[in-house]
């Protein structure tokens, strides 16, 4: 069972990347309640990160949030702090996709602290990416949303060094900017930073509570 729910997982993970969030939603779900009967607390709550995700991603953030931020609750509770940071930078973006661009700011923030603090570097890329587009979103000086993004540049190129077979040729990601934003829509590289747990995550070892 516990197999299954990994395979769940990564095929939730696929369709991510592929932007099918009916998928993401179906897989999720799907992992919920085998997570639930099987009483795997890990998954469970990676689960409903993902499906909130999806359903926020969907333009269901009223739904989506409340189910990523119980899930990182949850996640917090199994003592794991492997892709923390990941869950925390989904979080952010259901914010800004809600219209709440100063809270994504903030959860970006403390995605970045965690980061730092359990040497989880290979977010760095994405969460600097995202804080140069919800900078951009709120009309943000230039010289912050441009540090940003070269910020961005600089961690993705040596996160790409350990990574080079996993970053490879990937699919762009787009985040739709919120309907009451006059913003241009912004190409996200490759969602592979949320991803990137890899092997590792599959077979989760606790290390503590933060």
């Amino acid at each position: 069972m516990s197999s299954l729910a990994i395979a769940l997982y990564w095929a939730a993970v696929l369709a991510a990347n592929e932007r099918n969030l009916a998928e993401v939603d179906r897989l999720a779900s799907d992992l919920i309640e085998l997570s639930t009967r099987e009483n795997f607390p890990l998954w469970l709550a990676v689960g409903a990160v993902l499906r909130g995700w999806a359903r926020s991603a969907s333009g269901n953030t009223v739904e989506g949030i409340p189910w990523i931020e119980q899930g990182i609750r949850d996640f917090q509770a199994t003592g794991t702090v492997l892709a923390w940071p990941v869950f925390l930078a989904l979080k952010a973006e259901a914010l800004y996709l809600a219209n709440c661009t100063s809270e994504a700011l903030a959860t970006i923030n403390v995605a970045e602290a965690v980061a730092e603090r359990f040497e989880q570097r290979v977010s760095f890329a994405d969460l600097h990416r995202l804080r140069g587009l919800f900078l951009t979103a709120i009309g943000a000086d230039e010289t912050q949303i441009e540090a940003s993004f070269c910020a961005a540049i600089r961690n993705r190129k040596g996160a790409e060094v350990g990574f080079a077979s996993e970053t490879r040729g990937g699919n762009l990601r787009r985040i739709p900017p919120p309907k009451s934003a006059r913003v241009r829509r912004t190409s996200i590289p490759t969602a592979s930073f949320i991803w990137l747990i890899a092997a590792g995550f599959a077979l989760p070892k606790a290390v503590g509570r933060a």
